[in-house]
């Protein structure tokens, strides 16, 4: 393992400088596959040449920046700079309709919105007067020229509770807030995965888009240790089994539909050689039995690790068995030894919402004042999902609390269910959503990816359903596609598949 030298206290300053400046620490990939790469050296010099611009065009401590642009190397440089200034960078959605991203930018204050050329379009100078716009891609006055000083810099040392940056939640529980999150949080977070993970010497692919905390607390932990990150703009399932072939791509990070899609490409499988993958890293969702047989037989030398974090509570939630127990298929692990967790609200001990602490949690959300704060009089964070917890202490993800929904008196959580469908052989992925019923007030439906070349039908799943789970669980109608749809997290899209279930009930 990695042992975290000394770090510095501003989380924009944790780059790894032992060895020749001209390692390549992210290596960009375009939408054509054309390579840009970015060394430790230029990634220092850009950070620091950007936050002595921004101090020179008169942004203070505090202030915010907003970046609204695909995966990119400069997208991490300016991250880091503004971050060695005292200034707070927002990545935004740049999926979210123009509307979507202007409330951002207001929301946020943003003094500065960086963008790149295809978002230009969605950025309309006339719904934030108050802020400059700057294009990656543009030269001149347009482009980043005028806010790019080089020089060296001295980050500035952030006071305890100073925010680092804002990351903006989805939304999909009401209009996105805006998270923030301190050098100190996430200083520790790099100096804790730095001694599990020791990436040192590994090239970690990266496809989650910036804006996300998967791919945001990856790309700081590369810099921080010395590894190298292939950077792909979004997800596209092709290109991203290329990029392992091509750069020999030994870390994966991932969400299980990614890995469902790549299933799918067949040809592009066959022309790659994916042996030097050693770790594939899961999140977002439980990894199944047929999903996890899938990802043994496509990476054969990996080890998976299903990972559990939150944007509120961080990526350090759960880790190995202090016993050295294996952990089960489906579960993300045993409390790590740094964070405190609790299980409430549940029929008994071993379930209920997770409650956790941990030096990484939020210091609160953004002008929101209408929001009630998840963090308890204590200090623990209410995630808001729903888990178990079996006789050796390992934590399985049940679902969301907001997901519950309740048909004919019963509750229904829709992860039970899918991993019930999911226990099928014949099933790679389920994902369940409740319709309206004029009998039960809800009742479950259910998006199922079958296995490559299986033959399951609707009636065989729902016989497997009644088999194995209380008549209530079972899905009245089950369909099947090709690939789940996804938000721009790489997620399951819920609401859209709720939203095509209610179409189709309401057709037939």
């Amino acid at each position: 393992m990695t042992q975290p030298a000394s770090l510095s206290a501003n989380l924009g300053d944790l780059v790894r400088r032992t060895g020749a400046a001209e390692r390549p620490v992210i290596i960009g990939l375009g939408a054509d596959g054309t390579p840009t790469v970015m060394t430790r050296g230029a990634l220092d010099a850009m950070a620091d040449a950007f936050a002595r611009g921004l101090l020179g065009r008169g942004l203070r401590r505090g202030d915010r920046i907003a970046i609204v642009a695909a995966n990119r190397p400069d997208y991490v440089a300016l991250l880091m700079g503004a971050m060695r200034a005292g200034i707070v960078p927002v990545p935004v959605n740049f999926k979210l309709p123009a509307a979507g991203i202007a409330e951002i930018v207001r929301d946020c204050g943003a003094r500065l919105v960086v963008h790149d050329a295809p978002r230009a379009h969605a950025l309309d100078p006339a719904r934030f007067p108050d802020a400059h716009l700057a294009d990656f891609d543009a030269a001149g006055s347009a482009g980043l020229a005028p806010w790019l000083d080089p020089g060296p810099f001295v980050p500035v040392v952030p006071a305890p509770d100073e925010p680092a940056l804002s990351l903006y939640t989805s939304g999909s529980t009401g209009r996105p807030k805006g998270v923030l999150l301190s050098h100190a949080a996430h200083r520790w977070v790099v100096e804790v995965r730095m001694a599990e993970t020791g990436l040192s010497g590994e090239t970690v692919l990266i496809a989650a888009p910036l804006y996300h905390m998967n791919a945001l607390a990856l790309s700081l932990l590369v810099c921080a240790s010395g590894a190298t990150a292939v950077m792909l703009p979004q997800f596209q399932a092709v290109a991203y089994i290329e990029a392992i072939a091509r750069y020999d791509c030994t870390w994966l990070t991932a969400v299980p539909p990614m890995i469902a899609m790549m299933l799918r490409e067949k040809e592009a499988l066959a022309a790659a050689d994916l042996s030097g993958v050693r770790t594939v890293r899961m999140g977002s969702a439980p990894v199944n039995d047929a999903l996890a047989a899938e990802i043994r037989a496509l990476l054969p030398n990996a080890r998976i690790i299903n990972a559990y974090g939150t944007t509120e509570g961080g990526p350090v939630v759960f880790s190995a068995h202090p016993a050295g127990l294996p952990t089960p298929t489906g579960s993300v692990g045993y409390p790590h030894p740094g964070v405190s967790v609790r299980l409430v609200g549940g029929e008994d001990a071993d379930t209920g919402v997770l409650e956790m602490k941990s030096p990484a949690v939020m210091l609160g959300y953004h002008n929101r004042p209408d929001v009630r704060s998840p963090i308890t009089v204590d200090g623990f964070y209410n995630t808001g999902d729903v888990f178990r917890r079996d006789a050796d202490g390992f934590h399985y993800f049940v679902g969301r609390a907001d997901d519950m929904f309740v048909s004919g008196g019963e509750n229904i959580f829709p992860g039970e269910v899918e991993a019930v469908l999911e226990a099928h052989p014949d099933v790679l992925q389920a994902c369940v959503v409740p319709v309206a019923d004029d009998i039960k007030g809800q009742k479950p439906v259910a998006f199922v990816v079958r296995r490559p070349g299986a033959g399951l039908d609707e009636e065989t799943l729902k016989r497997h359903a009644l088999a194995n789970a209380p008549a209530y669980q079972h899905p009245r109608r089950v369909w099947f596609l090709d690939q789940m749809l996804l938000a721009p997290t790489n997620k399951i899209d819920r609401a859209a598949l709720k939203r095509r279930a209610e179409t189709a009930m309401k057709r037939a």
